[in-house]
């Protein structure tokens, strides 16, 4: 089990610890349902140092990117970061990503914990080339400083204008008294704010500072509990859960983040399945009764049919109903189409509804 630089902050503040994609990481502090709350109406901090970093560089760097990657990544411009998907030679997902020109010739792909050692062991193997790749993921740490008060709460730690960071911008500056640490306009929750990268032997500074900075503004440490009902209420999709392997980026409603201007891994499939239509869909729904859908439970007709799987469930915090996601057939797939979740004995009705769940 591996530890980031803060998991002994994280023990000494009474973090619950739980083992994540081999790491001891922070499930949560004082509970999911406050801690979601915090973020939504204040400000959190998360430490997601967990995540893995990969340095892409040289005179073909882009032509790999494009060759892997779903998203048309010759849009980047440096300071820009792009949403995107490694896809498969099978239809689905190897993993999702976000990618940052960081200089002229110089990406920075940011991928799921779990996925680290196959995503590089993916890329390298379509890097015919001769793309320079380089695995920081050990050297690098990573905190999200997520909610509506975080440009407020961290103006303070840094003299670059941090109202001025456009969603999926970031700059490279000073910050809580370290030089070249990444701000990025980037987070998971809906709920807005930034995520840092810097060297292990600074993220202690810039955690201290950052809490120190926000006392004011009501900041908290938040665990991966409330981090995965944050993203559930903004349909983000969760590797492992709404998308992986089996699964494509079209059906999975990532046909905005597939951009056939360019040719990818199965790119050719994928373009005669959005042409063609999927088999199946990826919806939200929300239920109609009492009740917690979970991952795994069945989807099931108006005649008890099975159509389909729970991938992502919760009590939603924010508007204190069962939300969830699932794949169904097209003809269910409908807003507003009534479906039913089978929750053991029960069956709850449930409605289609158009995502985000959450709306600010």
């Amino acid at each position: 089990m591996k530890n980031t630089a803060l998991s002994n902050i994280h023990i000494a503040l009474g973090a619950k610890m739980v083992p994540f994609a081999g790491y001891n990481m922070p499930v949560q502090y004082e509970g999911v349902t406050a801690e979601h709350e915090t973020v939504r109406n204040a400000v959190g901090v998360f430490d997601v140092s967990h995540m893995g970093e990969f340095l892409i560089e040289g005179e073909h760097a882009l032509d790999l990117i494009q060759k892997v990657s779903s998203n048309d990544a010759s849009k980047l411009t440096i300071g820009k970061a792009q949403y995107s998907c490694l896809p498969n030679d099978e239809g689905g997902i190897v993993d999702d990503l976000i990618i940052y020109k960081v200089k002229e010739n110089t990406y920075l792909l940011v991928v799921n914990a779990s996925n680290i050692k196959k995503d590089w062991n993916w890329i390298q193997s379509k890097n015919d080339v001769g793309a320079t790749m380089r695995d920081l993921s050990d050297a690098y740490s990573l905190l999200a400083i997520q909610g509506p008060k975080a440009i407020e709460a961290m103006q303070s730690l840094t003299s670059k204008d941090l109202s001025s960071i456009k969603f999926y911008n970031f700059v490279v500056g000073n910050f809580a008294g370290i030089e070249h640490v990444i701000i990025s306009a980037t987070g998971y929750t809906g709920s807005g704010g930034f995520e840092i990268y810097c060297k292990n032997s600074e993220v202690k500074q810039i955690w201290n500072k950052v809490l120190e900075a926000g006392a004011n503004f009501g900041i908290k440490p938040i665990g991966l509990a409330a981090r995965d009902t944050l993203r559930l209420e903004m349909g983000y999709c969760l590797y492992g859960n709404d998308i992986d392997d089996t699964t494509s980026p079209i059906e999975a409603g990532l046909s905005w983040i597939t951009k056939f201007t360019k040719a990818f891994t199965n790119s050719e499939a994928l373009k005669a399945e959005k042409e063609q239509g999927p088999e199946r869909k990826l919806i939200g729904f929300k239920l109609e009764d009492r009740g917690i859908p979970r991952n795994g439970y069945d989807i099931v007709d108006g005649n008890g049919q099975i159509i389909g799987n729970v991938t992502s469930g919760t009590m939603s915090p924010s508007l204190g109903k069962g939300i969830g996601m699932g794949y169904v057939p097209p003809i269910f797939a409908d807003i507003n189409s009534k479906i039913f979740i089978q929750i053991r004995k029960k069956v709850i009705p449930a409605t289609v509804v158009k995502l985000p769940f959450y709306k600010n």
